[in-house]
């Protein structure tokens, strides 16, 4: 087979791989090997540019890692004819004839098939590989080092560095001198950034497990010391259209005003109902029909989120055809389509519908020679005028789709980099194939709803979602579509301005202005719009409420006045919250900050808390006549207690942290003792002495004759009186000159304690006693001894020595062996 010759932007690639992975004079290697990275957009021949650079860097060993089963087989292909030779071994799940070469799933095998350092050999391995540990297990049982890794789609080795699939960028375990990344979509990450989800149903996808929640991220940046090394070469979708490379591509936008998609909105307005399913399902097929019709689709791709919805699509799809076909105007010349052609002359005017229909679908859990035969037959057409291929999440990523001329989102859901890569399965080319790509979005527009409608409308979010995502790889265009078109030419229309004309058609022309409002409200500023119905939103809360408090879970009531109908539902709460976040992070802007401190904004959480707080401990002290609550308090549900507690604790805090005097002041003004230096139950007790005394009380003489608040005032002062010398001056003070209490004395103090050793003692001589008159002292546990008027628990005492003899002092243990002491309880 006749090597494929380099393209020169596939040229320009290798060399600059060969340069960024060249060894160091020296030969002096990093412990985490050479890396680099190539952007290169979809279609332009990563495969080829993998195959040369590991020829050019004389990699005899070479490890290719792709994300999917379908993606391993046609890189392999690739490698294939781009020359590449030696042994060729897949880790993978596939049989060998589905594979075309051996495969394995068994660690000690890959490590025996992978031979000597010396040899020539291509392993072809999916990322599942990496998540269950085959191939660091194979390099534990023997397998070498790699010269070169070459990691295809390496967007989705990104992110989470503990998922398993970064496993890849551990030098340690999977070793190799080398590493080459390759994608359309880098990803660069934030710290915080939710991490993404696992595989795909039905693939050899990644099943993060739970253990991609490190805080450590491996993002794409363009940083010689980061995970995926610098970017030695970068070939940008719009350079790629300009050069010939990528197929020139349009939007087209597709309003679908649907009376029977209406009426099961309007019967079943959560959407979720199979009436509104079903509706949706079949006023989606027939714009579809009708738009490959106008505008002479060939092959069509088909997009779905749900496998039951893309089989049900492709079923239908014939039948709708015939449908439309059978309600052609009066007059149409019967079988006159050729590919969806217009008519010409004589002919009745609108779509010609085709006779003949391919359609079929294809999900992860299509076996791969399934899948081979249906893509081979969506190539062929089968001889129909129109194949339509429904994919669920299988053909998004790398696969090459050359024959496909437009793509259709029937479901415009997952991640912005997956709906870049399905925009590239449109925009492959074969070199001189000069054809254009088209990417058609329907608008099911709801009820009430017109083509005028954008601004507002959810129906034009994924117009706006598949603008925002082709903005990233072209900017010119998209931007271009934010400035008005010249008055009295609509935009999509003949004549209409270069960038709306190439770029965005509708089959309803559109103001100029009101698409250009369109692209920079919900395009390029999404937020502006956002931005304008959140301070409607808080100025009218405001001015009901009179602050700017808003709890976090609060949407603006449908139907209820003040509130207009177009602000019904929106979660003012959580876009009071970012703009804090926002302001915090020092990117509000001094416009908006002004716009919402003239509002009463109060810009920190922990404020409004605050606030809150001190209302309810407001509250709670006027009602008790103090700020001294206990731990357990609570006002209208507001834990009061806890709340002074944290104050409390922060007012004694210094530095970080610290109460501010601001918040002291605030608290002092309710209750200037609220932050007493003694214990607050002490505070409390006084106080509430202090008022009984104040409102003609006398001075209680003992416990349970003053009960208030749940304090016994008669306990509590008994007990000041007999610790007085444990109280520090000040609550002395207090108590002698507020309440005209003092210390205890005479009979109301409690007898002295007695020492410990002449407890003893004491004990010994009633033993002594016992001895004496019973010749033995084997006393009984109940037993009682009387000495000089006095009482001692003589046999739980004597039983208390037996337990403790080993801690005794010896001389205490030979005092009591003089009297017989028994130390075993047995003997």
């Amino acid at each position: 087979m006749a090597r494929k010759e380099l393209r020169p932007h596939q040229r320009e690639a290798v060399d600059a791989v060969a340069r960024a992975l060249e060894l160091p004079a020296g030969g002096r290697v990093p412990q985490a090997g050479l890396r680099t990275q190539v952007i290169m957009a979809t279609g332009s021949g990563k495969s080829l540019v993998a195959v040369r650079s590991a020829q050019e860097l004389r990699a005899a060993r070479v490890l290719v890692l792709v994300p999917t089963l379908d993606l391993l087989v046609q890189t392999a292909a690739a490698w294939r004819e781009g020359g590449r030779a030696g042994r060729r071994l897949a880790v993978c799940s596939l049989r060998e004839d589905d594979a075309g070469m051996p495969t394995t799933t068994d660690p000690a095998e890959l490590a025996r098939r992978g031979g000597r350092v010396a040899d020539r050999v291509t392993v072809f391995a999916t990322y599942a590989s990496l998540g269950m540990g085959t191939i660091e297990r194979a390099h534990l049982a023997g397998l070498p080092a790699w010269d070169l890794i070459v990691v295809d789609e390496a967007h989705r080795t990104s992110g989470r560095i503990g998922k398993p699939w970064a496993v890849v960028h551990d030098n340690a375990r999977i070793p190799a001198l080398r590493r080459l990344y390759m994608t359309a979509t880098p990803r660069v990450w934030q710290d915080g950034e939710p991490p993404e989800g696992g595989g795909e149903s039905g693939e050899e996808g990644e099943d993060d497990g739970g253990r991609g929640r490190s805080g450590l991220v491996a993002s794409m940046e363009d940083d010689p010391a980061g995970p995926f090394g610098a970017r030695c070469h970068t070939l940008t979708l719009s350079e790629a259209i300009d050069r010939g490379i990528c197929a020139p591509y349009r939007v087209v936008c597709v309003d679908v005003t649907d009376p029977g998609f209406q009426a099961a909105v309007l019967l079943g307005p959560d959407g979720r109902s199979d009436a509104v399913r079903g509706s949706r399902l079949a006023a989606l097929q027939t714009a579809l029909v009708k738009a490959a019709a106008d505008q002479g689709f060939r092959r069509t791709l088909v997009f779905h989120h749900l496998t039951r919805e893309a089989e049900a699509f492709a079923a239908g799809l014939p039948a709708v055809a015939r449908r439309l076909r059978s309600a052609r105007p009066p007059g149409g010349a019967p079988g006159k389509s050729a590919g969806g052609a217009r008519p010409g002359a004589g002919e009745p005017k609108g779509p010609v519908y085709p006779r003949t229909v391919w359609a079929d679908w294809l999900c992860g859990l299509h076996p791969p020679a399934h899948r081979r035969r249906v893509l081979a037959e969506f190539a062929s057409g089968q001889a129909a005028e129109k194949a339509f291929l429904g994919s669920v999440r299988v053909l998004g990523e790398g696969v090459d789709i050359a024959e496909c001329d437009s793509v259709y989102w029937a479901d415009v859901r997952g991640s912005m980099p997956d709906l870049v890569q399905a925009v590239g399965r449109a925009l492959r080319i074969r070199p001189g194939e000069g054809k254009v790509a088209s990417l058609v979005v329907p608008v099911l527009l709801g009820p009430g709803e017109t083509p005028e409608s954008m601004l507002t409308s959810r129906a034009y979010g994924s117009l706006a979602r598949l603008l925002e995502a082709l903005r990233a790889h072209d900017t010119r265009l998209v931007e271009a579509l934010a400035q008005p078109q010249a008055p009295g030419r609509p935009a999509g229309a003949p004549g209409a301005g270069s960038a709306a004309e190439s770029l965005l058609s509708f089959a309803t022309p559109r103001d100029p202005a009101l698409l250009a409002a369109f692209v920079r409200l919900r395009v390029l500023n999404p937020e502006h719009e956002h931005w304008r119905r959140g301070v409607e939103a808080a100025r009218i809360y405001a001015e009901g409420a009179g602050d700017l408090k808003v709890p976090f879970a609060h949407r603006v009531p449908a139907g209820a006045s003040p509130w207009p109908p177009g602000l019904a539902g929106f979660p003012l709460g959580q876009w009071i919250a970012d703009a804090r976040r926002t302001y915090r992070r020092g990117a509000l802007g001094r416009e908006r900050v002004a716009e919402l401190d003239r509002l009463g904004m109060v810009w920190s959480h922990f404020d409004v808390a605050f606030e809150e707080g001190l209302q309810a401990a407001r509250a709670w002290a006027a009602e008790h006549g103090h700020l001294l609550p206990p731990a357990d308090a609570t006002w209208n549900g507001a834990p009061v207690g806890i709340w002074v507690k944290n104050q409390r604790a922060a007012a004694r805090r210094e530095g970080a942290g610290a109460l501010s005097q601001e918040r002291r002041e605030a608290l002092e003004e309710i209750d200037a003792a609220w932050c007493p230096a003694w214990p607050v139950s002490w505070q409390r007790a006084f106080h509430l002495t202090r008022v009984h005394l104040d409102a003609g009380g006398r001075l209680p003489a003992g416990p349970g004759e003053v009960l208030v608040q749940g304090e016994d005032l008669g306990l509590w002062l008994r007990s000041q009186r007999l610790s007085w010398e444990r109280l520090s001056w000040a609550q002395r003070w207090l108590l002698e000159h507020t309440l005209g209490a003092a210390p205890a004395t005479g009979a109301e103090l409690p007898p002295p304690r007695v020492a410990h050793a002449a407890a003893w003692a004491a004990h010994l001589e009633a033993a002594r006693r016992f001895h004496e008159r019973e010749r033995h002292l084997r006393v009984p546990r109940t037993h009682v001894e009387r000495v000089g008027g006095r009482e001692f628990k003589l046999g739980s005492w004597i039983a208390n020595q037996r337990s403790r003899a080993a801690s005794l002092a010896p001389e205490r243990v030979e005092a009591l062996t003089a009297l017989g002491m028994r130390w075993s309880a047995s003997a």
